[in-house]
């Protein structure tokens, strides 16, 4: 089986002495998780997240500003200067969120253009994580016309209605644990409609954990759980729903190279 975990974050998960990076990933191999990107959300931790993407030939990173972040900024060029690593497929993740952001949230919609420009620039996806903010999200999306860059709407948790939207858009739509949550119905609707051409899935790790881990922390091996569950959810095998995603995964992120397993 090939499984890819299309969004994670190797850098903050918690390596111990019993628990490194070599152990997580083994762990991932062993459930069939062959691809992993590990994705940036702070300018100051780029230097890990790459670091862990050329330790591994299956592991690659984005670089991009998290919209909560404070105390640091990005530019254009940055991205740009930065996007030029072959390990760097992705630009993100970015995006809105006003769940935790609060007051006048300008400067987080105009750091969201600042990354759909450099996107689309590149002709690399984006990485969009929308929270409490989609009316603006797909605002912004439209007027700055990130289909031009395509992308993924990462660890989606809002209803058909912005999911058709940012599929017109180029975008595809990416499920994390939450869909294995019982209180996630609405979510569960739009795992069993988009098509399957243009799902993926993530683990968020170390958020998320997916049933039966929930409430621990995540790490890449747990996307099957999630895979299991929406392969269910569709009457699919998980067999024919790892191998649509991954192709799915390696159509999108065009920096990607699939390994032979």
């Amino acid at each position: 089986m090939f499984l890819v975990d299309s969004h994670c974050h190797l850098d903050l998960l918690d390596l111990s002495d019993s628990s490194d990076l070599d152990s997580i990933i083994a762990r991932a191999r062993q459930q069939g998780v062959q691809y992993i990107l590990n994705v940036c959300v702070r300018l100051a931790d780029f230097p890990q997240v790459l670091k862990a993407a050329e330790s591994y030939p299956f592991v690659s990173a984005s670089i991009g500003l998290h919209p909560n972040e404070l105390g640091e900024e990005i530019g254009k060029d940055t991205l740009l200067q930065k996007a030029q690593h072959p390990k760097v497929i992705a630009i993100g993740e970015t995006g809105l969120d006003y769940f935790r952001s609060t007051g006048d949230l300008e400067w987080q919609r105009d750091r969201f253009r600042v990354h759909i420009r450099a996107a689309k620039e590149l002709q690399k996806p984006l990485i969009v994580h929308t929270r409490d903010a989609k009316e603006d999200t797909i605002r912004i999306m439209r007027e700055e016309n990130a289909a031009e860059s395509g992308g993924v709407m990462h660890c989606f948790s809002e209803d058909w209605h912005i999911a058709r939207q940012a599929l017109d858009m180029n975008f595809y739509i990416s499920f994390s644990g939450i869909v294995t949550f019982k209180s996630a119905a609405t979510i569960q609707e739009v795992a069993k409609q988009v098509p399957l051409d243009r799902i993926l899935i993530e683990t968020d790790a170390p958020y998320l954990a997916p049933v039966p881990h929930r409430g621990k922390s995540n790490e890449p091996a747990y996307v099957r759980h999630t895979a299991e569950y929406i392969a269910n959810l569709r009457n699919i095998t998980i067999d024919e729903f790892a191998e649509q995603t991954t192709q799915n995964f390696f159509r999108l992120f065009k920096g990607a190279v699939r390994p032979h397993v």
